[in-house]
């Protein structure tokens, strides 16, 4: 048996306690109007200042439309005069046929301008008494019998409306389909978002940003420490601490540099300070951009830059002139400082011994294993700084925390919204880089803006990566990263301390597996609020371990399909 399908507007009307008469005559209609009728209750229109309300609206494909006034309890004419008699009494209502033509007229105007021609199609007022015997013979001038439905017509609903809008209606032609497709665009009010399971991405996230703002009780209960070491796993709002930080030293006059390792992250930070109206970091950015902007001359292989370099900025800070040194130093992602880099840069601060060092960091996240181990926190150069825990996990929504917790460590905590569920597309290694570009276009599909879509890879760069990183347009490529106006390419080691709403992690095979593990970590991380893992289920089990292999078990199997 084929299943009726009257097109209502909204599909399960809502109807409050006086309107009873309303929901009685919607059901009506909508059991007795044949196939691809549409029925919309309670339109609302408005006509210049003047506000009309279409109880009852009838698009009939092939027919026309016929706009519907239903009066509950008994009604009746007095001399001209219409009566409405319920529970209050017996009162004088304006003709529910008057009522109807108004908000008819009313909607015609405004659906012309809506659509930007004028309304042809024949068009009927009709006003319906549920409750009410009005007589075959009656007439009054103005309102013809044939426009009026009473309790006996409900029988034959559809066919004495189709009959009004045949014989009474205003305009010449019946109601084409097309042109009723454009008008329920209309009425159903329909407008481009995001998917229905992450409507509510915009506010979770601003939900998440309140919650790190909060942590700023850690500064205020430290803020007599000078030398600290803020250890968090991902997502516990260190960056944003990280700044805060450095606003109140700022404000209180001190010379405050601001260091990390990598160029997204600098440009980051130096895009959030450049916003700041009073006092700003005397540097903020990338150690390197530092160590060069005092004269030391780049050069080549790692020794060079863990070593040879921090020394030569040993030898340049020696030279600096007291106004020239920092009062503070704040290092956001300190766990990739080699041990080097930090006893240089203590050389350059005005007081070596005591002035203050704010690192913020998370050892889980070392994935770059420099020499000598800066998360050597007895005998390292961190040793003699305090560590403060930061266990909260605030960034992401529980789903995705969940996901990559078994690589977090057991104090990590995850504090967020539930969120939607993570997505796995299972596929060969040589495949990943393909599936996740499709991911990529199979989002923009489903609705999500392009700019809330990083594509983060973990051995190989994505070609539109690997264009700016051999045409020399570094700069270009992390300016448009910072401006939002499109989706991302990168590489989960140049994207630590950044984020997205989406990330799509593609899995396309590790350089080193001893350092799979952290890189795992740091991709699934760096998404908000959807989490898609691309890859070979085993590759990721023997990157990420049993857990991890485990907690991917729970996610929801996906396969993009691009404009599908």
């Amino acid at each position: 048996m084929t299943e009726h399908t009257v097109h209502c507007i909204p599909e399960k009307p809502t109807f409050d306690d006086g309107q009873s008469a309303e929901r009685a005559v919607w059901q009506v209609l909508k059991a007795a109007l044949p196939d691809g009728v549409v029925l919309a209750h309670s339109v609302q229109v408005r006509h210049g200042s003047s506000e009309h309300e279409i109880d009852l609206l009838v698009l009939w494909p092939g027919v026309g439309m016929a706009a519907i006034e239903v009066k509950g309890g008994l009604v009746s004419v007095d001399k001209g005069q219409w009566y409405q008699s319920d529970r209050s009494g017996k009162h004088p209502i304006q003709s529910p046929l008057v009522q109807s033509q108004g908000s008819k007229h009313a909607f015609q105007e405004w659906i012309g301008g809506q659509l930007g021609n004028v309304l042809t199609s024949r068009f009927a007022y009709m006003a319906c008494l549920p409750y009410t015997s009005v007589p075959r013979d009656w007439t009054l001038s103005g309102a013809p019998r044939t426009l009026i439905l009473d309790r006996e017509d409900l029988t034959g609903a559809a066919e004495k409306i189709r009959s009004a809008i045949e014989t009474e209606a205003s305009g010449a032609t019946p109601l084409a389909a097309s042109y009723l497709a454009r008008i329920v665009r209309k009425l159903e009010g329909t407008f481009d978002s995001l998917p229905s399971d992450s409507a509510n991405t915009a506010e979770s996230e601003d939900l998440q940003d309140q919650l790190t703002e909060r942590q700023d009780t850690l500064l205020t209960a430290t803020r007599d420490i000078p030398r600290i070491r803020f250890t968090g796993g991902a997502g516990s709002g260190k960056t944003w601490l990280a700044l805060a930080k450095t606003q109140e030293l700022c404000k209180s006059g001190k010379r405050v540099g601001v260091f990390c390792y990598n160029k997204g992250l600098g440009m980051h930070l130096q895009n959030k300070v450049s916003s700041w109206r009073q006092r700003q970091p005397a540097f903020t950015g990338e150690f390197h951009e530092y160590v060069r902007s005092l004269g030391v001359p780049d050069g080549e292989g790692q020794s060079y830059f863990d070593e040879e370099m921090p020394q030569l900025l040993k030898d340049r800070a020696a030279h600096l002139l007291m106004d020239q040194k920092f009062d503070a130093v704040v290092v956001d992602e300190a766990q990739d400082f080699a041990p080097l880099w930090w006893e240089a840069l203590f050389q350059c601060l005005k007081d070596p011994h005591s002035s203050e060092i704010y690192a913020f960091m998370d050892d889980r996240q070392d994935v770059y294993h420099r020499s000598g181990g800066t998360a050597d926190f007895t005998n390292g150069p961190l040793a003699g700084l305090v560590p403060i825990h930061v266990d909260d996990n605030l960034r992401n929504t529980r789903r995705i925390a969940l996901t990559f917790k078994p690589l977090a460590g057991k104090h990590f905590t995850p504090r967020g919204n539930t969120g939607m569920p993570v997505r796995r597309v299972d596929c060969t290694t040589e495949k990943a880089l393909d599936r996740a570009s499709d991911c990529v276009d199979a989002l923009i599909d489903e609705g999500w803006p392009a700019n809330q879509i990083a594509l983060l890879t973990t051995n190989h760069r994505h070609p539109i990566h690997l264009q700016h990183h051999e045409g020399g347009t570094t700069l270009e490529y992390w300016n448009e990263f910072h401006a939002k106006e499109a989706e991302f390419y990168g590489h989960v080691l140049g994207f630590k301390g950044l984020e997205r709403s989406v990330v799509i992690l593609c899995v396309d095979g590790f350089k080193n597996l001893e350092r799979a593990a952290e890189q795992l970590y740091v991709g699934m991380s760096r998404a908000r609020s959807l989490l898609i893992i691309v890859g070979n289920s085993d590759l990721i089990a023997q990157g990420g371990g049993r857990e991890l292999a485990q907690a991917l078990r729970t996610c929801e199997v996906w396969n993009p399909v691009v404009g599908g």
